[in-house]
């Protein structure tokens, strides 16, 4: 077997609209596509031996066993693999049960299809599923645990923690959009101008002097002191010598902690003695150069949770430990503890494994205990030193019975550090009674606190304190999203996704957008080259200036690793035309269709998918649509639009030269056609057909009918407003027409308006495409037969995997088809091509250049007008009017 590509959609995608997290392998089974799994002596045993929790997977059939009733009655290698990687992925943690796979369109090679819940899990549950089917088929061994291992630590490296992970399920349960913007914790909720950040349980509410000032303990306590707020008596020291000090004047038990510390790192209590001090001493200097020696306070350690100056939670911590039973020894303790489903590794469970470490050996130690040391019935003796659910321990909510002047006190405390989401350790024997009585203390105020004791606490009511935080950054009636438009299609989508952002920026928005010359902001080229996939709808969707995205969504990026975004307000399909078939499994106009439909299908329930009336396939997305649906054809009396307007439906239509908005059968006329500059005059039918969606997208989002007409009338093609599609220039003798038309239905469409133009001869600059089918290059050869006079055959800049010969062998035999003697020169270089074009124009002809680099092409023509400029409107002093007379 071999294994072509592995990608991973993020978003919304060809397979699943609701299941986002996809893996997408393509996978060749070369010879073992002739070998089912009922042809494999002892497969299935050996399957089951290795995973017998497989059994569970009910696949087709329905019921428990019911795959492995497939592999006894013969299922192909691709299917196994699919659930193969499903279930070592479960065995790790990671319980994901969706996945398919269906034939690619060669024989022998699938699509294997599963879901993941980390990405780079998910690409190595891939490959693994493959190592293993092939060592199940030799019938050799295979080290499983290894793989279930390596996963789990993958998944602890790319996976949020608990704490972040829980404020984006609840944005995620309130229809709040995010998106992560590091390898960390940093995410984003919102897009736009409208975005919050958050990282861990800091978010971009919080002040940074309050987060730096709970990270100074020495500040932090001296402020409290200042507040008559009870902390521990102690001192801040840096050497032996004022350890020393500090001890003679505070007294045993003592604490000791970094300055700088976290998680607990560096803290050891209960010391009694100078040796042990000294020793922790030391260990607090690996972590921060000043250190805090501080009162043990006797009692229990509770974490007081105050989320936007409220208290909303409260837990009771317990260090990790062991309860003997009079018989265990305390390392058989721990293995029972650890036995635990409740208790996982690393954040996979509510509980942590508690794991032997060199702290509790030195625990062990102090106590004069071993691991074989056997506890007594009813002793409890920790293992660690703090209370941290990450080593091991467990947390009981006592939210309910916190006494009102300790809630109190929480509250006040948060305001005097200023810390809006923030953790206050508190040591006291009874959290039910005021703290000033019970003489506890307040230990630490944390910025950033962990909210997993409070969502899973051990024992207790679990506390959605996420919802708190997301309360916090969103109030009721908070905007958090951005308008989105998104447009797809074969032809038209750049011009307009150009055009419905011109009338937005009329409007005043403040408009980022994505097309196939770039992405723009506020009018800004950001980024250049083909920019319609995710990774450029994120771009402009995290742009903190933008309130208005237009998203141009082609079919590349969508089958590579899905959309962008969940769900837009409008979705424009253009039209579908054969294109790019016979690329990534994309073999049939249908399948293509069914991409480009995944784009309205994202519309939210109370936006607009636009249609193409006159498109069977674009029309037929309707049904697959769960929003508004709206529709536009170049023909008024199209019997679907017909019927749309019976209902009181929206549609925008072509009628006596005008560009109309229809509610119903009300119609509502915008301008003539020919006032549209972008139309050429009303000559360019396949522009009116994308000035339709346009305005039918403005109208629905609220923008009145005569600011659409005059952003209509004021949209001029150009390179600057529409680089690469109708621009024209207008030379002495000649005119040049730069087009991006690189498809039969793009040409098509461009012969429709050539035939309306004058210019003789007509002389057309061609290339085939290297990712397209023999006949789609052949084809195109054969239009520009029919459109041209004269033409002249370049190379692709980009060959995508064929030689520059085999394109200009098909382009030329479907010239040949149309007219054998049609006068065709080869010229491989775009430049070349361009150039001997213009220097060898005849009076009175129109060259037509047909470009997929626009930047270059636009360039080189920029130049040739310049210098005709430069030398036909040369000027002396004497020509400038004396405005003296």
């Amino acid at each position: 077997m071999k294994i072509r590509e592995i990608n991973a959609m993020r978003g919304p995608n060809y397979w699943s609209i609701r299941r986002h997290k996809l893996i997408v392998m393509v996978l060749d089974l070369e010879e073992l596509e002739e070998k089912p799994t009922n042809k494999i002596p002892g497969f299935r045993e050996r399957l089951e031996s290795l995973l017998p929790s497989i059994y569970t997977h009910r696949c087709s059939v329905g019921t428990e066993g019911g795959f492995l009733q497939r592999v006894d009655e013969g299922t192909w290698m691709g299917h196994v693999i699919e659930h193969i990687a499903l279930e070592i992925q479960t065995l790790a943690g990671m319980d994901t049960g969706f996945g398919r796979t269906r034939g690619y369109g060669e024989v022998g090679v699938y699509h294997v299809v599963f879901s993941y819940m980390e990405e780079k899990v998910g690409r190595f549950a891939a490959k693994a599923s493959v190592k293993i089917a092939e060592a199940l088929i030799a019938g050799e061994d295979y080290d499983l645990e290894s793989d279930i291992q390596y996963m789990r630590e993958l998944r602890e490296g790319e996976r949020l923690g608990p704490s972040t992970g829980s404020i984006i399920e609840e944005a995620e349960s309130r229809g709040i959009p995010w998106i992560r913007l590091n390898k960390y914790s940093l995410c984003q909720l919102g897009y736009g101008k409208n975005q919050k950040r958050i990282q861990a349980t800091v978010s971009s509410e919080t002040s940074s002097i309050a987060v730096e000032l709970a990270c100074d303990k020495e500040d932090t306590k001296f402020i409290l002191e200042q507040a008559e707020v009870p902390v521990p008596k102690g001192e801040i020291v840096r050497t032996e010598a004022g350890l020393k000090d500090a001890v003679e004047y505070i007294g045993y038990p003592l604490v000791i902690k970094p300055i700088n510390g976290n998680h607990g790192r560096g803290i050891t209590t209960n010391l009694n003695n100078w040796e042990d001090t000294l020793d922790a001493f030391h260990a607090a200097k690996e972590v921060s150069r000043s250190i805090i020696v501080e009162r043990y306070i006797v009692g229990e350690d509770y974490r007081l949770l105050v989320i936007d100056y409220k208290l909303v939670a409260a837990a009771k911590r317990t260090p990790a430990g062991v309860t003997g039973d009079g018989k265990s020894t305390i390392k058989e303790l721990i293995d029972i503890i650890n036995s635990d489903p409740r208790r996982g590794y690393g954040h996979e469970k509510v509980l942590t494994q508690i794991t032997v470490d060199e702290l509790t050996k030195g625990i062990l130690e102090q106590n004069n205990r071993t691991l074989e040391t056997v506890l007594p019935e009813g002793e409890w003796m920790a293992l660690k030193d703090t209370a941290n659910l990450s080593t091991g321990g467990t947390s009981t909510d006592v939210t309910d019975i916190v006494h009102p002047y300790n809630v109190f006190m929480a509250e006040r405390i948060s305001k005097l550090i200023g810390l809006d989401i923030c953790g206050i350790d508190i040591m006291t024997t009874d959290i039910s009674s005021p703290l000033h009585e019970t003489g506890g203390a307040i230990l630490e105020v944390n910025a950033g606190p962990g909210f997993r004791m409070h969502l899973a606490p051990s024992e207790g009511l679990p506390r959605n304190v996420a919802g708190n935080v997301v309360d916090m950054l969103f109030p009721p009636g908070t905007e958090y999203k951005i308008p989105i438009v998104a447009i797809t299609g074969t032809n038209g989508k750049t011009t307009t996704t150009r055009l419905v952002s011109h009338i937005m920026k009329m409007k005043g928005y403040k408009v980022g957008y994505t097309t196939t010359d770039g992405v723009y902001i506020q009018n800004r080229l950001m980024m250049k080259g083909d920019c319609t996939g995710p990774a450029s709808a994120e771009f402009v969707l995290k742009d903190p200036t933008v309130d208005f995205a237009v998203l141009e969504s082609a079919r590349g990026g969508l089958l590579r690793a899905g959309l962008g975004f969940k769900s837009c307000d409008v979705a424009i399909v253009t039209n579908v035309a054969p294109d790019h078939l016979g690329l990534k499994g994309i073999n049939t106009i249908e399948q293509l269709a069914r991409a480009k439909g995944v784009i309205p299908e994202t519309v939210h329930a109370g936006g607009y998918a636009i249609l193409n009336a006159d498109d069977d396939l674009v029309y037929g997305m309707r049904k697959s649509v769960s929003a508004n649906v709206a529709l536009f054809s170049m023909d008024e009396n199209n019997p679907r639009v017909k019927a749309i307007a019976k209902v009181g439906g929206l549609s925008a239509v072509y009628e006596n030269g005008y560009i109309t908005i229809c509610r119903g059968e009300w119609k509502m006329r915008i301008t003539k056609a020919t006032n549209v500059p972008l139309t050429f005059g009303g000559k360019a039918t396949f522009m009116i057909q994308n000035v339709l969606p346009a305005a039918l997208t403005a109208y629905v989002r609220g923008v009145p009918l005569e600011d659409i007409k005059v952003a209509l009338e004021s949209f001029i093609p150009s390179p600057s407003q529409t680089p690469g599609r109708l621009n024209m220039f207008e030379f002495k003798n000649f005119n040049v027409l730069l087009d991006y038309a690189h498809n039969a239905a793009g040409l098509k469409a461009l012969n429709n308006m050539l035939q309306r133009m004058e210019g003789t001869p007509k002389v057309g600059i061609i290339a085939g495409i290297g990712d397209r089918r023999e006949e789609d290059n052949t084809g195109i050869g054969e239009i520009a037969a029919e459109m041209f006079d004269e033409i002249i055959i370049r190379q692709d800049k980009h060959l995508r995997g064929k030689k520059d010969t085999e394109l200009i062998e098909m382009l030329s035999e479907g010239i040949k088809k149309v007219d054998p003697k049609k006068k065709v020169k080869i010229i491989p270089k775009e430049s070349e091509a361009i150039e001997h074009a213009i220097t060898n124009a005849k009076k009175g002809s129109l060259i037509v250049i047909c470009s997929d680099v626009v930047p270059d092409a636009l360039a080189l023509v920029t130049k040739y007008k310049e210098e005709e400029a430069k030398n036909l409107y040369d000027f002396s002093r004497d020509d400038i009017p004396n405005l003296q007379n």
